[in-house]
């Protein structure tokens, strides 16, 4: 396969952001349509360069991010998809725009020292290295698992780590159903969390303390505290990619939306998503008001699937590959498993028969979508340094929400596994 396609060359340099007016131009007015209020603490005397860890819920992320920095310059991690110019278009166009306004690539959810190498050279510039280590738009608008070598990676670089939580972009515009609910006004918490001297005597492991407590947040309760309404009438419609599983019959992947109903086609039980993001039964007894809840409440049943060992699906799928920013190139049809062993998939196509593995011990999460692109349907991604598969499962029931859960879950028991194993050596 490394003889078939060109490489995104990862090695290339960032460039000093450029382009400063077209990003203020095209963020600005967002900020001001959504009202959003950025509040700052322990920010006097923080100035470039620092890092910037923020969380992540919606393209509109990004604007209220350069608003929170203005006017100074910053560089942002971002995945590989984000440099690929939509077909039809001139194939240099949308890398050669990115690089210029000071994106850096990344392929998500893999160990990549070269990453550490461009944001080294970000801090020597006297800039903002923006990082958003939740490597994913949150599914359900609260935070998502942060990878442990974070601490190692703030601490590297010895200069002053900001946060920026922003709060009311899952609940404008959710990651199941990306249209604009005009909610406003949103927030933004911008705080100096370490100084470059309270690093330099803090451990690794107290660092992923402070940033984890920082980074706890929960969109839809935010929305209930400020009673904000979003009165948009399909609000529901796509919620049953997260929530795919029924708390009244127990049965997966037979719940279906509409308008502002969320349905389980397996026993009739229906549910009414309020304009305040609340949910519910039609009839009965509601197990689950609160989104996340219920969200929560499958992790759980992941979570007893491998603790029992049983956890595993295999499906049909076809792949499409992105080896570079020029387009998808689809490498055929095949089989995905993943199991109590992690990811592994085999497709055959027109340049030839491949194979991805990705052990448990490989992921402590993964990067899913729903319906991507409009037209490919649902699938989860998985990356190696060189390429980014886009796998989608079909004629199958199936879910690739429960398959990032049960990423998570498959990572958390074999590190608390092998903890205990080290301990027993020790």
């Amino acid at each position: 396969m490394d003889d078939c396609f060109e490489r995104f060359d990862m090695h290339k340099k960032p460039m000093r952001q450029g382009l400063r007016p077209l990003a203020w131009a095209m963020s600005f007015p967002a900020v001001l349509t959504h009202r959003t209020r950025i509040i700052k603490e322990r920010m006097e005397g923080v100035k470039p360069p620092y890092i910037l860890l923020c969380n992540h819920n919606a393209f509109m992320d990004f604007k209220v991010t350069t608003a929170a920095i203005f006017p100074h310059r910053a560089n942002y991690v971002v995945a590989i998809d984000g440099f690929t110019t939509p077909a039809g278009k001139g194939f240099a166009s949308r890398e050669g725009l990115m690089r210029r306004v000071g994106c850096i690539c990344k392929r998500k959810f893999t160990g990549d020292i070269l990453l550490v190498r461009h944001l080294k050279r970000v801090i020597e510039n006297g800039d903002i290295a923006v990082i958003y280590p939740e490597a994913r738009y949150s599914l359900c608008g609260t935070n998502a698992i942060l990878p442990e070598s974070l601490g190692k990676l703030c601490k590297l670089f010895k200069v002053p780590v900001v946060t920026l939580i922003m709060h009311g972009h899952h609940v404008n515009s959710p990651f199941w159903n990306l249209h604009e609910r005009h909610v406003a006004p949103t927030e933004a918490e911008m705080t100096g969390l370490f100084t470059a001297e309270a690093l330099a005597e803090a451990t690794p492991e107290t660092i992923n303390q402070r940033i984890n407590e920082a980074f706890c947040y929960d969109d839809f309760a935010w929305q209930k505290e400020r009673g904000i309404r979003t009165p948009y009438k399909n609000r529901a419609e796509g919620l049953h990619k997260v929530l795919y599983q029924c708390p009244r019959c127990g049965t997966e992947y037979r719940m279906s939306s509409m308008g502002n109903r969320l349905i389980c086609d397996a026993c009739g039980t229906s549910w009414t998503m309020s304009e305040y993001g609340e949910l519910c039964a039609d009839t009965g007894e509601t197990a689950f008001s609160h989104i996340p809840d219920w969200y929560e409440w499958e992790r759980a049943n992941v979570r007893a699937e491998v603790g029992s060992g049983t956890y595993g699906i295999t499906c049909p799928v076809r792949v499409k590959s992105l080896p570079n920013a020029k387009g998808y190139i689809s490498l055929g049809e095949g089989t995905m498993t993943h199991d109590m062993d992690g990811f592994r998939v085999t497709v055959s196509g027109e340049y030839g028969e491949f194979t991805m593995e990705k052990p448990v011990s490989s992921l402590y999460s993964c990067h899913i979508e729903y319906d991507y692109l409009g037209k490919y349907g649902d699938c989860v991604d998985l990356n190696t340094l060189e390429d980014t598969w886009y796998t989608y499962p079909y004629d199958c029931r199936f879910s690739v929400t429960k398959m990032a859960l049960a990423t998570e879950e498959l990572y958390a028991a074999w590190r608390k596994s092998a903890m205990e194993e080290q301990e027993e050596c020790g």
